[in-house]
């Protein structure tokens, strides 16, 4: 069966919104003829310059962050403590430096820990820094779908994110981190009209 890949529209809504619709999406890595392929579960947004937590505060560029600055839909990955990789999408319009930090995904007849956590599913799906900038909505190597799933708003749970006491007590607070519900991870309601 054929799934709808994710087009651009869907990336530059708002990101608080965004990083919500990302969960039960798939991620698909394509290795040569083989796939590896997860249903995101877990993600977190930053809203930056405004957002202290975000590597855009204050409306700085660098050469580490300027993915945050592309149109929706674009990865943005980086290395913490030079080994963990990180995968970020860019959301929102161009020069808007926002995106959604993927945290965890649910891997079809998988160990629920092969990818926990930002740093394992990276591992789980093989990404490094070649994929820095890459388009989500053009890729042959790595893109999203919509399976016709769609988390209903009592199977989300949103808390604060984490590592981020370094942004101050508003920051930090911010509820920005949204999980499926773990005994609804395998229901999440289909949508009408679709296989």
């Amino acid at each position: 069966m054929r799934y709808k890949k994710l087009p651009r529209t869907f990336y530059t809504g708002p990101t608080l919104k965004v990083a919500k619709e990302l969960l039960g999406k798939y991620i698909v890595r394509k290795i040569g003829k083989k796939k590896l392929i997860g249903k995101i579960i877990e993600t977190e947004a930053y809203i930056g310059p405004q957002d202290r937590a975000s590597h855009a505060f204050g409306g700085k560029v660098t050469l580490r962050n300027r993915a945050a600055y592309f149109f929706g839909g674009r990865i943005y990955i980086y290395l913490v403590y030079g080994i963990h990789w990180q995968l970020n999408i860019s959301s929102s319009r161009e020069k808007k430096p926002e995106c959604v930090l993927i945290r965890a995904l649910e891997v079809p007849g998988e160990s629920k820990e092969i990818a926990s956590g930002p740093g394992k599913l990276c591992r789980y799906l093989k990404l490094d820094k070649s994929f820095y900038g890459e388009d989500l909505t053009g890729s042959k190597r790595i893109w999203l779908e919509d399976r016709g799933e769609k988390a209903r708003i009592s199977q989300i749970t949103a808390t604060r994110r984490i590592g981020i006491d370094y942004a101050g007590t508003y920051w930090s607070r911010r509820k920005w981190r949204f999980l499926l519900k773990p005994k609804e991870n395998s229901k999440i309601k289909k949508k009408k009209g679709r296989a």
